[in-house]
């Protein structure tokens, strides 16, 4: 009878005690195989009660020590997913160059391309170099070449517009325009996927061509009977602003500061001081300016309240705005290991440039981001001779996801650079350059197909109903009346609607930081100051909109790409 007490009494004291994957359990609760045997279960508690006391206090401490690790599992799983693992043949003498490592390692997992590559490095020595460095060949490439074609042939000429929604290829909106002085006829097709544009002489025509033939000789799929005519009077600034919604004069990059044995995003990010070679290389990029009331382009940055920090880079270069988001001007929270209020900004960004001190190479993919494609990486390798030029040199290599085309200016053979003048040329070219290559990659190019679609669907709709209203269709008279409800100066309203509903899809595609909400209409409202870590990355433009249709809510707009 007692042994059948002390059984109950055994099992009375069971707990329940698990995290689940994690594998804290507490051996009282396990089944037969794990619990231990009844019979020590009953020498513990006939023992001494000091000696039970001493059992059972090992037992709970145990328990604790096991509880504290769990938990502190749990609170990093969310670090140990964005931290990458750093490959092991650090020591093989395939990657030394000169007794040194290169400036960037592969992925372990791969996914991106090296420029040099690895095997190209033998001798990086500035002492001589048989490539001729020439600031006049870096071009900067061009988002869409042809996106200007409209209001440089089109809409400043007597020209017509036509639109259909063909039944394969979906809405179409077709521009053509007669320039009898060379006796040409220019066409510009619209479509989902891309804009064609053609220029014929007239002489082959006896007749003006139709639009539907005219639409054909573009693109042979086309299959539409006809086209309706526009003739809505704001039709030019609309077919305008669609064109030209991926046209953007104004940039952002990143800019991390990498020291020595610094391999993890965690410790690149978390750098507060600036050495004065970091703090020299930055003069190269740009002006430190004061964030507080600045009206230049500002990248997300907050220019009223602080809230992003006191100080940023800034630069114009060709008639472009450069805003550089610097890890270490970026605010530094303590407790923060993955210091989220700088990974908001240059995890949003597409670019980023590295500045090594040290040997320590930089890992493609060190940093987490569904946006960061493209990364410079430049490491200062020897001080300038006095006699010389008294400056140091430079050492340039660039990595990018392996669906990202490749890009210019062309690195020098060795890739170094003694003058300042010519290291800032090739970096802000290559830096923009990378950028526009870097739309062409699988995950931005699905992106922006989709956000064109459903612009041009709006846009169609938008000329075609407008050209009714013109007509006097009475069906569509209210469109008139809500119209001049609304004013001359806030547009046509609809399309603009449809561009900004499809500027903020585009910002939440990638499950990031959302852009905040806006009240527009106002003519006199200020813009709002957009909320800090949201991209910048959007094929929408307000400079065009805002020229073209001088609409105070379209300044307003919740675009990521133009923050003034």
């Amino acid at each position: 009878m007692e042994r059948e007490k002390r059984d109950d009494m055994s099992f009375s004291r069971k707990r329940s005690f698990t995290f689940g994957a994690y594998g804290g359990v507490d051996k009282f609760t396990c089944g037969n195989e794990t619990r231990p045997e009844e019979d020590n279960i009953l020498d513990i508690l006939d023992s001494p009660v000091s000696e039970s006391k001493s059992v059972l206090t090992t037992c709970s401490s145990q328990r604790d020590t096991e509880l504290f690790e769990i938990i502190e599992k749990l609170q990093g799983s969310r670090i140990d997913e964005q931290r990458c693992e750093f490959p092991l043949p650090l020591k093989s003498q395939l990657l030394t160059v000169s007794g040194e490592l290169p400036l960037i390692l592969p992925s372990k997992l791969g996914g991106y391309w090296i420029d040099p590559p690895l095997e190209r490095l033998e001798d990086v020595s500035p002492t001589s170099s048989p490539y001729s460095l020439d600031p006049n060949s870096y071009d900067i490439l061009e988002r869409d070449g042809e996106a200007k074609n409209y209001h440089e042939f089109f809409r400043y000429r007597y020209h017509h517009s036509f639109t259909a929604v063909d039944p394969s290829l979906g809405p179409l909106v077709l521009s053509v325009c007669m320039e009898e002085d060379e006796n040409k006829l220019r066409v510009i097709l619209r479509m989902k996927e891309c804009s064609l544009h053609g220029v014929f002489s007239a002489s082959l025509f006896p007749n003006i061509p139709s639009a539907v033939e005219l639409a054909k000789m573009l693109c042979d799929r086309v299959t539409v009977s006809k086209f309706e005519v526009v003739c809505y009077l704001k039709a030019p600034e609309l077919i305008t602003a669609f064109d030209e919604h991926r046209v953007s004069p104004n940039f952002k990059f990143g800019v991390l500061y990498q020291k020595e044995k610094q391999l993890t995003e965690e410790d690149i990010l978390s750098n507060n001081e600036e050495s004065v070679e970091f703090i020299d290389f930055l003069s190269i990029l740009g002006d430190t300016i004061q964030l507080q009331g600045f009206s230049g382009f500002r990248g997300g940055l907050d220019v009223c309240h602080g809230q992003t920090g006191s100080e940023a880079v800034f630069t114009s270069f060709h008639g472009r705005e450069i805003m550089f988001h610097v890890a270490t001007k970026l605010p530094f929270t303590d407790g923060d290991v993955q210091q989220l209020q700088r990974k908001r900004h240059i995890g949003n960004d597409i670019v980023a440039l590295v500045y090594q001190e040290g040997q320590t190479p930089f890992l493609s993919d060190a940093i987490k981001s569904h946006f960061l494609h493209s990364f410079l990486v430049v490491r200062r390798i020897q001080e300038g001779d006095v006699g010389d030029t008294g400056e140091a040199s430079y050492q340039v290599s660039v990595t990018a996801r392996e669906d990202v085309p490749p890009f210019g200016p062309v690195l020098p053979d060795p890739p170094i650079f003694t003058d300042r003048t010519l290291l800032r040329d090739f970096l802000l070219t290559k830096l923009i350059n990378a950028e526009i290559s870097c739309y062409k990659a699988e995950q931005f190019s699905k992106l922006e197909l989709r956000t064109r679609s459903s612009l041009l669907e709006s846009l169609q709709a938008e000329l075609s109903t407008r050209s009714q209203c013109m007509m006097g269709d009475p069906s569509l008279s209210a469109l008139t009346t809500s119209e001049s409800v609304r004013g001359p100066s806030e547009g046509s309203g609809g399309f603009i609607e449809n561009f900004k509903r499809a500027i903020r899809v585009r910002s939440h595609s990638f499950e990031t930081l959302g852009v905040p909400k806006k009240s527009g209409g106002i003519s006199s409202q200020k813009p709002k100051t957009e909320k800090d870590g949201e991209s910048d990355k959007s094929p929408g433009t307000m400079s065009t909109l805002s020229d073209s249709l001088g609409s105070a809510e379209l300044k307003d707009q919740a675009s990521p790409q133009e923050e003034t």
